[in-house]
């Protein structure tokens, strides 16, 4: 029998110039798989990363397919396959081996996650195993189940599964990409007051607007930390979702409250960083890091979204044939999420 072909966009060698769409055979499940007709990703971080071969710990089998994020529609399901079937609408636990409780072993060397270096979802079509396909309600489109698994899981499981975030504490969360205004959101339905950090007032504008309930914006007011202070009335921040890394985690120390949690998410600012060992210890504040999380976990995020009605944000949705378009977009800064449409 022929093999059905399916567009995607893949990588022959590591470089975003090398990112090209081609027509690769359409994949088959296994047994314990289900084939996946995708609608939507959205890009994060991270697929900047695989896509320019400085995150993987090994080089992947080309043509590589990237980006972990999407949603779509179970086409086919393998013989033992039985909590989905054809017509149901998913999305891909990124972790695909983490159910819940403890991580795997194998996630100290990037594991099986999605979209490095298992294949992702840039294209027509994807095969992932059954534990990793989540349904979504009806009432969250695509675009925004596709922001889920990632980004918002992952300042769900900062703030929800290891922070403890409740009504009436001060979070901070820092820039406006989606980690950050998916931090925003949860901490905001929870009932927590959100201080966003920016080097650009206008997102700090749009921000507000979204709930936040203060901005710093970092261009004039460099030294952040203090301005954090002046605004909690000198008690500091009682969790800080840390997206840039290097030195500013100095400052997030600064900035926290006694036992208050600094969440590590993120390294726009470097991979390696120095703290005083001191006031670390006197005022006894948690670091905590975080890589996403479990499919319990993005189980329960579906259920949080839904029943406080959040909307991801979404800066801006790219057609399939502009993925290069997306990725400079993601380079430029968003507010929110890229998405590109695979399928309609």
């Amino acid at each position: 029998m022929t093999q059905k072909a399916m567009r995607a966009w893949a990588l022959a060698e590591f470089g975003l110039g090398n990112l090209e769409e081609v027509r690769l055979q359409r994949p088959s499940p296994s047994a314990t798989e289900v084939l996946i007709r995708v609608r939507t990703v959205s890009l994060n971080y991270r697929d900047k990363l695989v896509v320019e071969g400085t995150l993987l710990p090994e080089r992947p089998e080309m043509p590589f397919i990237p980006v972990s994020d999407f949603c779509g529609e179970v086409v086919e399901t393998g013989h033992s396959v039985s909590n989905v079937e054809p017509g149901d609408r998913v999305i891909g636990n990124f972790w695909t081996e983490w159910i819940d409780g403890q991580p795997p072993r194998s996630m100290l060397t990037h594991g099986l996650s999605l979209g490095g270096p298992l294949p992702g979802g840039l294209a027509e079509y994807i095969v992932i195993p059954e534990a990793a396909a989540v349904k979504v309600p009806s009432d969250i489109t695509d675009a925004e189940a596709s922001t889920l698994p990632v980004a918002a899981l992952t300042a769900w499981f900062a703030f929800a599964e290891a922070g403890n975030v409740r009504e009436g504490q001060t979070v901070l969360v820092q820039g406006t990409g989606g980690v950050a205004l998916a931090g925003l959101q949860i901490a905001q339905a929870i009932g927590a007051r959100v201080i966003v950090t920016s080097r650009s007032e206008n997102k700090l504008t749009q921000t507000l607007k979204l709930g936040a309930w203060a901005g710093i914006n970092t261009s004039i007011d460099p030294n952040w930390p203090e301005r954090a202070l002046e605004l909690t009335g000198g008690a500091g921040v009682n969790h800080i979702l840390e997206l840039i890394g290097g030195d500013n985690l100095a400052r997030s120390l600064t900035a926290a409250a006694p036992q208050g949690q600094i969440s590590l998410v993120g390294f726009l600012g470097g991979m390696d960083a120095q703290i005083s060992a001191i006031p670390f210890m006197l005022r006894r504040i948690r670091l905590q890091g975080v890589s996403v999380g479990h499919r319990r976990a993005l189980e329960r995020l579906i259920s949080f979204v839904q029943r406080n009605d959040i909307h991801p944000v979404i800066d801006r949705e790219y057609a399939f044939g502009a993925v290069q378009d997306a990725f400079a977009h993601l380079d430029r800064g968003p507010i929110g999420k890229i998405i590109v449409r695979v399928n309609d």
